[in-house]
């Protein structure tokens, strides 16, 4: 079971680790050619899309918001935990940042061109996932797509300690594509594409694209 404060708990646990995680994934995509490349195709549908502004949702340092600048697409980021934000905005001035859950997003209805949330859902209980995909539902514009990565299996395990050794309170959440399509169906999404890949950020890590 789950602890009822997993919220808090995520927050301080990211809040503890932020310097050390930030350290050890800025340099991920280099090592990453299939990850860049659903990335860059995730590009292509926003621009496809008619554009607009792209949320990176549990953004962490900002990695990926900056990565998707690079592309041409209009992208801000958004994270559970404020020490993230301020590395995230140490990191990349130029770009936007903001304190936030996805469990409450505070973003306009029908206002994103794109929406993406890369390895963030890992943490979200399964009985939270439904608010989660009614929120991205909620602010992406009809026909916008939805760009999801997460760890693949069939287990949660509590997650002590992580990045360079701090003490951590996290559950970590692996499922199949088959479930998480099945959510985003019933939240009103249609998964276009997915795909299972080995990298360095997931020793089995899923990908789906779905669209509004």
């Amino acid at each position: 079971m789950v602890d009822p404060d997993w919220l808090a708990d995520t927050r301080r646990s990211y809040d503890t680790v932020a310097a050390s995680y930030a350290d050890q994934v800025r340099g991920l995509l280099a090592s990453s050619p299939y990850e860049r490349a659903m990335l860059g195709l995730f590009a292509s549908l926003v621009e496809a899309g008619g554009g607009g502004p792209v949320a990176d949702v549990g953004c962490g340092p900002g990695r990926l918001t900056a990565y998707l600048h690079t592309l041409g697409v209009d992208a801000f980021g958004t994270d559970l935990s404020p020490e993230m934000i301020s590395i995230a905005r140490r990191d990349h001035p130029s770009l936007t940042f903001s304190v936030g859950s996805m469990t409450d997003l505070a973003v306009e209805d029908s206002s994103l061109g794109g929406l993406v949330a890369w390895y963030s859902l890992i943490h979200i209980p399964d009985d939270e996932v439904a608010t989660v995909f009614a929120h991205f539902h909620r602010v992406l514009r009809p026909g916008a797509p939805l760009l999801l990565s997460f760890h693949v299996g069939d287990d949660t395990r509590l997650k002590t300690e992580g990045y360079g050794g701090h003490p951590m309170k996290v559950h970590v959440h692996r499922r199949q594509p088959d479930q998480l399509e099945s959510w985003l169906g019933e939240a009103g999404f249609a998964t276009e594409a997915r795909m299972t890949l080995a990298s360095p950020e997931s020793r089995l890590g899923g990908i789906l694209f779905s669209r509004r």
